[in-house]
């Protein structure tokens, strides 16, 4: 578990059993892996994907090559659908932790990750100086989360998450409480010991949705989103048919709508 995660009102339903497949149904983006494999060297490396939820992207660090894996994440629940999702994949181990005493042996791997994870976290120091412990000399510890501007941008045919915002402004609140800035990640990273800091945007497709029945199914069902638990079930039939709404000014419903989120990536070195 999570020792001190921020938003329990948006982070239990992670331990829900109706929840074990959601994060682990899709594939990595392949403009994400075009990224990571510019970036990263992934191919032979042992790598810790901190917070893997469904094990989406453990699985796509082996596929660019990564020797060993350990997916580690929280819920139980969510591993379960890891290991269903990864069953495949002899190099991944998978094991339940705490972001910020993992238990894992010191210095025992190449990269550590950390994707949509430290929005949850309080101590962004005492996260980093875990995955400092964790890292060899030379390491690097890759982070993906979104800033408080990432998601505020407006809303768009590809970034519906805007649209929230525009129609509940009181989730906007919820969001900048929960996201930490740029600055405050990269300030974190240096206290905990790191080098070399980077930041970097990155545009990343979330879904295709070919019919607006599957835009509607995804926004009701919360999948992957967090941060629409805030809702009641009436608050979320409202805004769902708002979007459909607002798209439909905009282009026709028949044609195919390209959902992107805007994200941050960190990267430093030990």
């Amino acid at each position: 578990m999570l020792s001190n995660h921020n938003g329990n009102e948006m982070t239990n339903f992670f331990h829900e059993s109706n929840q074990q497949m959601s994060y682990a149904s899709r594939t990595a983006d392949t403009g994400w892996i075009e990224w990571v494999k510019a970036h990263v060297r992934i191919k032979g490396a042992r790598v810790l994907d901190l917070g893997c939820g469904g094990g989406i992207y453990t699985k796509a660090l082996a596929d660019l090559g990564a020797r060993e894996l350990v997916g580690m994440d929280f819920s139980a629940v969510m591993l379960e659908g890891a290991r269903v999702n990864g069953s495949a994949y002899p190099q991944i181990h998978w094991q339940q932790g705490d972001a910020l005493q993992t238990g894992l042996e010191s210095e025992s791997f190449d990269l550590v990750m950390e994707r949509a994870v430290i929005h949850h976290i309080e101590d962004l120091e005492a996260c980093f100086k875990e995955a400092w412990r964790l890292l060899v000399p030379g390491g690097t510890i890759l982070i993906q989360d979104r800033t408080p501007e990432d998601c505020l941008l407006p809303g768009s045919r590809e970034h519906l998450r805007g649209y929230f915002f525009e129609r509940y402004p009181r989730l906007m609140e919820k969001e900048q409480g929960r996201r930490p800035s740029s600055a405050k990640v990269m300030d974190a990273l240096e206290a905990a010991g790191f080098h070399t800091i980077q930041a970097f945007p990155l545009w990343e497709i979330r879904r295709v949705y070919t019919a607006v029945a599957e835009l509607r199914a995804d926004l009701m069902a919360r999948t992957g989103r967090s941060l629409l638990h805030a809702l009641t079930d009436e608050e979320l039939c409202d805004l769902t048919e708002w979007i459909v709404e607002k798209l439909a000014l905009t282009d026709p419903l028949e044609k195919s709508i390209t959902e992107q989120d805007r994200w941050t990536m960190w990267m430093a070195m030990k």
